[in-house]
């Protein structure tokens, strides 16, 4: 394991970049040579990706495969790469899901076909590099790369709204950054008046001593821009136009990796490094958490467009992972670890699956449907196995994560958990009740009478997901034995001593004495 896994892995897209650059598209054959290539790039990513599995030892709660060399030195920024237990499944979440991906457009995109697998390419190396970074600065870089690509799939191959979605999208997203970027030089600042070291090291900063005015302000805004891309209520209003608008592979992507970027960056720099700010923000994020979980179940019973229905539901789930990460137990922030690979398999199968009656009748209006279950029985079979799942069903991949972000919140907050229960519940509903819509019933719209069932292409992409869906649910250990020490390292991070406890219960008192609107207290 002494090679450069992480820049191999990182960086390989980038090759297929370089091929296509030089293939014309002039003809149906030329394009599918281009389909291929960044097919086959894909795959061989997925492919070298599998040696850090092979290389990962769980025993080990740092930092592995860890690759730090001087980038540019005068102001101390380094290229800084690392994974752990946190950001093992991610990364190869990221690789598996792309090729799926990349096959699901086949015939889906025909216009600009070089340019589109030119910024999915790009855009999985910018994924990559996010979850591996050490470095604040070269983690800002790819974190800011991700922006453009999904901007120009959403913005050229989207909907009738796709500028306004993409423009909606862009500005929500770089508004937080921005914000998160003058943090990190401030970071950066105070780090250096303490030790006269100039350095972007994140774990350099894991024992800089903030003011405590700056440790709130300071996570207080990383949290602002990691809520944007979860994203959280009451930050959630892009997501369902970016999804509505994106073609099915950006909604794909989306769903399943790009949303998780929010939900990483929490635990692996805003909450580790500014602990009492954490602390303090605490019952505010489980509250938003929870608002999130029901809110986003309400609003998506109520959709007559199943994608924006799919939307919705992304913005429940992922109210889930946050309320695991912050009740600060084994299980809840595992169960959340689990969540993000499980929404990432799910809710990306679901809007392939979307896509591909979308292909066929061109609209997603769930009142143009109804019985065509007997007209593509193979295509019905699939979205029952991956709507059971999205609503966490026992032996599915949902049901595992949702238990443990139960189970450990109901050891903190039991009002939280109870309340975050009926999530569930609501989700079978919304969920359930589309799906008897689309698939039961008589046929009366003449215009389903003859949809082809799913094609060989298609069983192809989605079979990988079906096995997933049950691998999880069935055999979860084998996913969270990965974790068990790099999260027991996390808390250890987090977990501020009882005389910072005291000062936030002091600061709650004095926020109450002026009648401030935080009527929040920590246990």
């Amino acid at each position: 394991m002494n090679a450069p896994i992480l820049t191999y892995v990182t960086f390989l897209p980038l090759l297929g970049v370089l091929a296509i650059l030089f293939l014309p598209q002039k003809s149906e054959q030329s394009k599918n040579i281009i389909r291929g290539v960044a097919l086959v790039t894909s795959i061989v990513t997925f492919i070298v990706s599998l040696w850090i599995y092979a290389g990962f030892n769980p025993d080990i709660a740092g930092f592995q495969m860890v690759e730090n060399h001087s980038w540019i030195p005068s102001y101390g920024i380094s290229y800084h790469l690392g994974l752990d237990g946190i950001s093992f499944w991610l990364v190869l979440l990221t690789t598996f899901l792309t090729p799926i991906t990349i096959l699901s457009t086949w015939s889906a995109i025909e216009k600009r076909v070089k340019e589109f697998q030119i910024a999915m390419l790009v855009l999985e190396t910018a994924m990559l590099g996010t979850f591996v970074a050490l470095d604040l600065f070269l983690f800002y870089v790819f974190w800011e790369l991700m922006l453009i690509p999904m901007y120009l799939i959403i913005g050229v191959w989207g909907g009738e709204r796709r500028i306004y979605a993409a423009i909606k999208f862009f500005l929500y997203t770089a508004v937080g950054s921005l914000l998160m970027l003058v943090c990190i030089i401030g970071l950066v600042y105070f780090h250096k008046e303490q030790t006269g070291v100039l350095t972007f090291n994140l774990l350099e900063f894991l024992n800089t001593d903030l003011p405590r005015l700056y440790e709130l302000l300071f996570f207080a805004s990383f949290a602002f821009a990691f809520a944007i891309k979860v994203p959280m209520f009451p930050l959630h209003t892009w997501l369902p136009d970016a999804h509505v608008e994106a073609p099915t592979a950006g909604s794909v992507i989306l769903a399943g990796i790009l949303l998780k970027m929010g939900t990483y960056g929490y635990i692996r720099f805003a909450m580790p490094l500014f602990p009492e700010g954490c602390a303090f923000f605490t019952p505010a994020l489980i509250t938003l958490s929870v608002i999130g979980i029901i809110y986003g179940a309400l609003v998506a019973m109520v959709q007559p467009d199943i994608k924006k229905l799919v939307a919705y539901s992304s913005v429940s789930h992922l109210g889930y992972c946050m309320l695991g990460l912050f009740v600060l137990t084994r299980q809840g922030v595992e169960g959340s670890i689990l969540q993000m690979l499980n929404h990432g398999i799910s809710t990306g199968a679901l809007f392939l699956l979307v896509g591909v009656v979308y292909e066929r009748r061109h609209t997603r209006l769930i009142k143009e449907y109804g019985g065509i279950a007997k007209i593509m029985p193979a295509y019905a079979t699939v979205f029952l196995i991956v709507t059971l799942s999205s609503i966490g069903v026992p032996s599915t991949n949902g049901f595992i994560g949702e238990f443990l972000i139960l189970l450990g919140t109901f050891k903190v907050n039991k009002a939280a958990a109870v309340l975050a229960a009926t999530g569930v519940i609501l989700g079978a509903v919304y969920m359930l009740w589309m799906f008897q819509r689309v698939f039961y019933g008589k046929v009366t719209n003449p215009k389903n009478l003859n949809i082809p069932d799913l094609n060989l292409r298609e069983l192809v992409y989605l079979a990988p997901l079906i096995v997933f869906i049950f691998w999880i649910g069935l055999f979860p250990n084998f996913f969270l034995n990965k974790m068990h020490k790099s999260v027991d390292h996390f808390i250890g991070q987090v977990q501020v001593t009882q005389h910072q406890l005291a000062q936030v219960d002091s600061d709650y008192a004095a926020l109450d004495s002026i009648k401030e609107i935080i009527p929040l207290r920590s246990k």
